[in-house]
C-alpha cells in the first residue's frame, strides 16, 4: 500500500509513492526533463499556466500507476510553490496565467496598503507587511486587469488549484490563508480588514481546512484520468516551505529547516507570534498549528539562489554535469580569490525590504580568474545570502545551531554545504527526504494511516552531518565582508534611483 505525494514547483513537478510499510520511496517521477518555462512579459514579472502544472502532475501519476492497482494508493498529499495567485471563473477555468511567488509587480499595492492601514497594525495583526503576497497580487489584477477581476469566482494558491482538479472542491488551508497574508494573528481569524481595504469579495476566498486531515476526495473523473480509485482521500496540503520543514520533522519550537531549490529558504518553528519590524522575514501558520498548541513558521526566502547556480552553469559550463561543476569549484580556495557574486536577480527580495537590486558579479581579474572561480563564487554568494538572512532571524531570537535539510538541489554540493555551515557557524544534518515524499508522508498521517508522528517519521534517517571548518573561517569572513559591502552599494544605488 502507498500514499501519493504531489510537489508543484516552479521548475518542475515531482510525484512520489511512499511505501507505507517501509516508509521509503517506492518510485518517483520528475517532469519535465528540462525546467518548466516561466513567462516574464515585463522585468520583475513571473507567470506560469496552472494547467501546465496539472498536465505534468497527471502525466507523472499515470507513470507511477502504470503497473499498480488503482486502490493501492490510500491517500494523496499536495505541496506547492507558495504565494502564487490562481484566478478561476465560475466554470473552474483559469482566467489568466498564475502570478507566481517570484513575481514582484504587486510591491506598490503592498506599500500603499501598508501606509493606509498603518505599519504597527500590519505587524501586530498580520505579522508581516502586505508586501508582494497573494492578496496584493490580486489587488494588482483588480487595478490593472479589471475585466479579469470582475470574473473571478474563486482565487486560490497553486496547491488549492491542484486539489480542485483532483476533487472538484474549492478550498484552501489555514496555513494557506496566512501565506496569502489573509490571516489575523492577533484575533486568530481571517484578516477581513485587509480584504475590505483591497475591495476583495469575501465570497471569492475559499473556506479553509487544516493542513493535516481529510480535506476532499478524488472525483470519479480525475480517478479515471489518473488510474487511481475514486474517493481516495486528499489528506494533506501545504506550501513548499512549511512542507519541507514537515518532511524533516521540524515541528517544534527551536527546530530549523532549509532548502535550496530555485529559491533558498531557512524556516524556523516558534510558539510565539512575532514579527520582524521591517518584514524582511515572514511569519505564517505552520502545518501543525492549533489554537491550543500554536506553531508558527518564521520564513526567510531568498529568490535568487539555486537559479543563480543554474544560470552560471548554463552560461559558463553548459557541457558538464552539476557533479562536475561542484568538483571544479573545489579547485579554488575559499573566498574565490576576490570574486564577489550577489544572487539577487530573480525579482524583488523580501529580506532586502522588497527591493530588486539585480544580480552582480565583481572583482574579476582577467589574468587570473577562470571558470572555476565563477562557479565557486556563485555558490559562496548564495551561502552569504543565507548568512545575511539568518542574522536577521537571530536578531528576532531564533537560535539556529543545527539546520536540517534534504539531500537535494544545492545541498547536493559538498562545497555549498561546507561553506554554509562555516559562514553561518551551524551544523547541517542531511536527510533522505524531499517535498513530494513529505507530502506523501503528510497524507498518511492526515488520513490516519500512521497512528502518530513517531510512526510517521520512524523511517526518516540522517544521511550525513556537516560541521564548520575553522581553517576556512577567516577567508570566508573576509569574503563575506566584501559581499556585504557590494550589497550595500547596490542598495544605496537602488534608493538613489
Amino acid at each position: 500500500m502507498y500514499t501519493l505525494g504531489i510537489d508543484i514547483g516552479s521548475s518542475s513537478v515531482k510525484v512520489a509513492l511512499l511505501d507505507l510499510v517501509s516508509g521509503q520511496c517506492a518510485e518517483s517521477v520528475t517532469l519535465p526533463q528540462q525546467e518548466m518555462p516561466i513567462d516574464a512579459p515585463q522585468p520583475g514579472w513571473a507567470e506560469q499556466d496552472p494547467q501546465m502544472w496539472w498536465q505534468y502532475a497527471a502525466q507523472g501519476i499515470r507513470t507511477l500507476m502504470r503497473d499498480r492497482k488503482p486502490d493501492s494508493v490510500r491517500a494523496i498529499g499536495i505541496t506547492y510553490q507558495m504565494h502564487g495567485l490562481v484566478c478561476l471563473d465560475r466554470e473552474g477555468n483559469p482566467l489568466r496565467k498564475s502570478i507566481i511567488w517570484c513575481d514582484s509587480r504587486a510591491v506598490d499595492q503592498g506599500k500603499r496598503a501598508l501606509e493606509a492601514l498603518g505599519r504597527q497594525r500590519c505587524l501586530e495583526e498580520l505579522l508581516n507587511y502586505p508586501g508582494n503576497f497573494t492578496a496584493s497580487k490580486l489587488a494588482w489584477v483588480k487595478e490593472h486587469e479589471p475585466d479579469v477581476f470582475a470574473r473571478v469566482d474563486r482565487f486560490m494558491l497553486p496547491g488549492d488549484y491542484i486539489l480542485y482538479r483532483l476533487s472538484g472542491e474549492k478550498s484552501t488551508t489555514f496555513s494557506g490563508l496566512s501565506e496569502q497574508i489573509l490571516w489575523d494573528f492577533k484575533h486568530d481569524r481571517r484578516a477581513d480588514f485587509l480584504i475590505d481595504y483591497y475591495g476583495i469579495d469575501p465570497q471569492t476566498i475559499p473556506e479553509p481546512e487544516p493542513s493535516l486531515g481529510i480535506q476532499a476526495r478524488l472525483s470519479s473523473e480525475a480517478a479515471h484520468e489518473l488510474g487511481l480509485a475514486p474517493d481516495t482521500p486528499i489528506a494533506y496540503r501545504a506550501g513548499d516551505q512549511p512542507n519541507n520543514a514537515f518532511s524533516l520533522n521540524v515541528m517544534e519550537p527551536g527546530e530549523v529547516a532549509a532548502t535550496g531549490g530555485t529559491s533558498g529558504v531557512i524556516y524556523g518553528v516558534t510558539d510565539r507570534p512575532e514579527a520582524d519590524r521591517l518584514s524582511r522575514v515572514n511569519t505564517f501558520l505552520h502545518v501543525n498549528h492549533a489554537p491550543q498548541t500554536p506553531r508558527y513558521g518564521v520564513l526567510l526566502c531568498i529568490n535568487g539562489t539555486g537559479i543563480l547556480n543554474a544560470w552560471i552553469k548554463r552560461t559558463v559550463s553548459p557541457e558538464i554535469s552539476y557533479d562536475q561543476v561542484n568538483e571544479l569549484a573545489t579547485t579554488v580556495p575559499a573566498g574565490s580569490d576576490g570574486i564577489t557574486m550577489l544572487p539577487f536577480g530573480n525579482g524583488a527580495e523580501r529580506m532586502l525590504e522588497n527591493r530588486y537590486t539585480g544580480a552582480c558579479l565583481s572583482g574579476i581579474d582577467l589574468n587570473r580568474h577562470t571558470t572555476a572561480h565563477l562557479l565557486r563564487g556563485a555558490q559562496e554568494g548564495i551561502a552569504f545570502a543565507f548568512r545575511y538572512g539568518l542574522d536577521i532571524m537571530r536578531e528576532m531570537g531564533l537560535e539556529a545551531r543545527v539546520i536540517r535539510a534534504g539531500k537535494a538541489n544545492l545541498f547536493l554540493s559538498p562545497l555549498f554545504r561546507q561553506t554554509l555551515s562555516t559562514i553561518c557557524d551551524v551544523d547541517i544534518e542531511l536527510y533522505n527526504t524531499d517535498g513530494s515524499l513529505g507530502a506523501a508522508r503528510g497524507a498518511a498521517l492526515g488520513a490516519g494511516l500512521y497512528r502518530d508522528r513517531t510512526e510517521a517519521f520512524a523511517s526518516l534517517s540522517k544521511l550525513s552531518e556537516v560541521h564548520p571548518c575553522p581553517q576556512e573561517s577567516a577567508s570566508l569572513e573576509e569574503a563575506y565582508s566584501r559581499w556585504k559591502a557590494e550589497l550595500q552599494n547596490r542598495l544605496d544605488a537602488s534608493v538613489l534611483s
